[in-house]
């Protein structure tokens, strides 16, 4: 019981957050945007323009905090492609789903945290440019969708600090992680949620098991 009444709590504050927001004032206001670029003929501008335009339909839309693995793969690249115009050079990434992206559901905006993530803490500390790789699959009866970068990696010290920060929901860990991991856990159950696996100098892996279907 304490557990569902989380979880409805956690719906209503995002919900209410995305209440506050008025999607057609930001759409109209990226249209007239993208217009003014177009006829400057700032095509970095307007690639980035749709892109956010992009990212921000497929969050704000769709008052359900369930959505298609093809609907989250799709915001994510958003983000990257933004990111990507944001810090030119820093890093290239490839997107490979062996589950099938229009039947699997999976909870809304759980990737761009851990992207984010890869992009600030992993690739950007090397100094060189890094590759992001989102991965989906199958593990036994569940699901799996990943976050991997080549970046400078976690010490063993601090891994374990992290994963016991985020085990005890404490915010050092990161919020955007520990949001995501509670989120999972509160709406799908306690054995679902992320692991963090990492090798210093090599890269970092967010994997997050998910059940196989759920609408």
């Amino acid at each position: 019981e304490i557990r569902t009444q989380q979880k409805e709590l956690r719906t209503s504050e995002l919900n209410m957050l995305i209440g506050q927001i008025n999607p057609h004032f930001l759409y109209n206001t990226l249209d007239t945007i993208y217009m003014l670029a177009r006829i400057n003929k700032e095509e970095t501008t307007m690639n980035m323009i749709q892109a956010l335009s992009k990212y921000l339909r497929l969050s704000l839309s769709k008052g359900s905090e369930i959505v298609t693995v093809e609907d989250e793969l799709e915001n994510v690249k958003s983000y990257l492609q933004i990111q990507q115009i944001r810090n030119e050079n820093l890093f290239t990434y490839t997107v490979d789903c062996e589950v099938d992206p229009k039947e699997t559901w999976v909870l809304k905006l759980i990737l761009q945290p851990l992207v984010e993530n890869a992009i600030y803490h992993g690739i950007k500390p090397n100094g060189k440019p890094g590759i992001i790789s989102i991965e989906g699959g199958y593990v036994g009866d569940n699901i799996f969708v990943s976050v991997k970068d080549n970046g400078v990696g976690i010490c063993k010290d601090q891994l374990m600090e992290i994963k016991d920060s985020i085990d005890k929901h404490h915010l050092r860990a990161g919020f955007g992680i520990s949001s995501v991991n509670d989120r999972i856990k509160l709406h799908f159950g306690a054995e679902y949620g992320l692991n963090i696996y990492s090798t210093y100098g090599c890269g970092t892996e967010i994997r997050i098991i998910l059940p196989s279907n759920h609408a």
